[in-house]
């Protein structure tokens, strides 16, 4: 097989913890040219220091999915502040991008993207989440089909729960257009075989998102006003009205930690994010009846769903949250 070359890109946000596992799991897989990016959002815990440690060998770390290797130690690492030029960037085991501010998921990694094109001309992109463990085989069965199949410009692998290791989290995913809601295909189910079969999807999920370099040069990067939750989406059907086909590749498998960054609608961050973000989503994609439904919806859930949040998680702020959400997306 051909081996394309690979930017694999990482946001690290206060994650260290979960970066440096996701880390770990990358350099033990069995694919040969590939380069990692972490940009880091302006953490304000210890991230970096805690990453370098990683890099040096002085860290060392356990995990349930592998056993630490030393014998990869140390990392070449060089380091860039935000708009700094680089040099030279040959021979890098890893590349830390320092952002000066938190740009949420599109900007963040909207800098790696531009950073991977302009100075390590890769032939694909993947953006995977830090709250992520591979397989030593993921990335390979994902670029094998990509490399194949000229129609297709963006792959996602088959993803399970990091907690239930043979649970499966996504098998591709859909969207629900009159509720504006992403449906993982599959999540919740026992792997039995079901999801064996590699299928073209709606979209793939955001946080294991391969896509062909060729792709984003002619569609452009992600639009960063998302800020968090359904910029893929919206970058997906992008690649899709310029023709390029999404592939769900179940022989690529990854583990998932599930919404650690912005906790989904169980904290205010990301229940301000998907409230505000379904709005502008659907004012832009959804067919007219479907938005009809959507709307009504809406009004209808607003009187009752932001009481029954607060209670549910017993946190007063959701409330304002999700009020914010909606007046900020409905405007």
């Amino acid at each position: 097989m051909n081996y394309p070359h690979v930017s694999i890109i990482i946001i690290n946000w206060n994650g260290w913890k979960d970066t440096i596992e996701c880390l770990e799991s990358v350099y033990q897989i069995e694919y040969p040219t590939f380069d990692v990016i972490v940009v880091d959002n302006n953490s304000l815990d210890d991230s970096l220091d805690q990453i370098r440690a990683y890099s040096s060998g002085e860290l060392k770390f356990d995990s349930d999915f592998f056993d630490y290797n030393a014998e990869n130690k140390p990392l070449h690492v060089t380091e860039y502040m935000e708009g700094e030029t680089p040099s030279d960037i040959k021979n890098l085991d890893l590349i830390i991008l320092k952002n000066k501010r938190n740009y949420g998921f599109p900007r963040g990694n909207n800098v790696g993207i531009k950073f991977a094109l302009e100075n390590l001309d890769p032939d694909f992109i993947l953006l995977l989440n830090n709250d992520t463990i591979v397989h030593p085989y993921f990335l390979t069965e994902l670029v094998q089909e990509g490399h194949l199949n000229e129609l297709v410009g963006i792959l996602g692998p088959k993803i399970y729960y990091y907690d239930k290791k043979d649970v499966i989290w996504s098998a591709g995913c859909r969207i629900s257009w009159k509720l504006a809601r992403g449906i993982q295909i599959g999540s919740g189910e026992l792997d039995h075989g079901q999801y064996d079969e590699k299928k073209e999807v709606e979209y793939v999920s955001g946080s294991a998102f391969l896509i062909k370099s060729e792709v984003i040069k002619e569609i452009g990067l992600m639009d960063d006003k998302y800020f968090l939750y359904f910029e893929e989406s919206d970058w997906t059907l992008r690649a899709n009205n310029a023709g390029f086909k999404s592939l769900y590749v179940p022989r690529a498998k990854i583990w998932h930690k599930i919404s650690k960054s912005g906790g989904g609608i169980s904290q205010p961050l990301g229940l301000y994010y998907i409230t505000r973000n379904r709005w502008v989503f659907m004012k832009k994609w959804a067919k007219k009846s479907d938005y009809i439904f959507f709307v009504i919806y809406q009004v209808l859930g607003a009187l009752i769903l932001p009481i029954l949040l607060s209670i549910a998680y017993k946190n007063k702020k959701l409330f304002l949250a999700y009020y914010r959400g909606l007046k900020d997306g409905i405007k």
